[in-house]
């Protein structure tokens, strides 16, 4: 049976807290012999690598998600160091930019107000929004910096922000590498991501009737340029969409795969293995 990682999975959510020695079974007999677990806030990555330190298969990336930014606190430098120096910790992440809902959007904000807004003033929404990507800005800086002192690649989070995420990388390309999580872009932003020497990871939504995008950026990435992940318990491939997403379903995103590669799963698992062995060390 070929093996395959699970680069990106959700292990310390309550929902596997009743049957994770199940899942962590599943994956096995599936031939997942690595995964690694992605922290979205302080305690949420204290709890991938409290989980790492218990289970030899798993690892874990440490970070804050963009979509936590108005909780975190000023300066996460200090506390981000310190999990960063853990054994098992492989990456900073996942970290980025996440413009899908802004506070705007959300119920109770200032969409609904009644106000008519003057020439060349903001408006209440506008300025909330602003405030919330400059606190995402701001902790994604923070993160990249960690990143670079510590030597460890990142895990990027994107959502409807690639230009501005793309610029703020910028400065930071040649002092740490990203991989783009949950790809789901054009090829010509595929291009723009590897030109940098970074990479991408690929989904259980390649598997879906509606991802033939995910499909032709696959088709258009090289080889040694990309992982895979289950980014569990959300996107589970076909035929278990809709259900609960977890690490053994690599296998089914592998299958897909290699088809629109036209590779064999050995040789698909021999190369996403590497490639992912040298974009996090400590795997090895």
């Amino acid at each position: 049976m070929p093996v395959f990682y699970d680069t990106h999975a959700h292990l310390d959510y309550d929902v596997y807290q009743p049957d994770f020695a199940d899942v962590l079974a599943r994956a096995q007999a599936a031939g997942i012999t690595k995964i690694i677990a992605i922290g979205t806030d302080l305690a949420s990555s204290r709890r991938a690598l409290a989980l790492a330190e218990q289970h030899a298969p798993i690892y874990a990336a440490v970070g804050w998600h963009p979509g936590n930014a108005h909780e975190a606190p000023a300066d996460i430098r200090p506390e981000l160091r310190e999990l960063a120096r853990h054994p098992k910790t492989v990456a900073i992440g996942e970290i980025g930019l996440d413009y899908y809902r802004l506070p705007s959007s959300q119920v109770g904000s200032a969409r609904g107000a009644d106000q008519t807004p003057q020439r060349g003033v903001p408006t209440a929404e506008s300025v909330e929004d602003t405030h919330y990507k400059q606190k995402q800005a701001e902790i994604f800086r923070q993160q990249l910096e960690v990143a670079a002192e510590t030597g460890l690649n990142c895990v990027i989070h994107q959502r409807s922000s690639f230009d501005d995420l793309f610029a703020q990388i910028q400065p930071w390309a040649k002092k740490t590498r990203g991989v783009f999580h949950c790809f789901g872009e054009s090829v010509e932003r595929l291009e723009k991501i590897l030109s940098l020497g970074w990479l991408v990871s690929y989904t259980g939504i390649v598997t879906f009737k509606n991802g033939q995008n995910i499909r032709d950026a696959v088709a258009a990435t090289p080889l040694d340029k990309f992982m895979l992940e289950t980014d569990c318990p959300y996107l589970a491939p076909v035929p278990y969409r809709g259900k609960r997403g977890e690490p053994a379903f690599v296998k089914e995103i592998s299958e897909t795969v290699a088809q629109v590669k036209m590779i064999s799963p050995e040789a698909l698992s021999a190369v996403t293995c590497r490639t992912a062995r040298e974009f996090f060390p400590k795997l090895a």
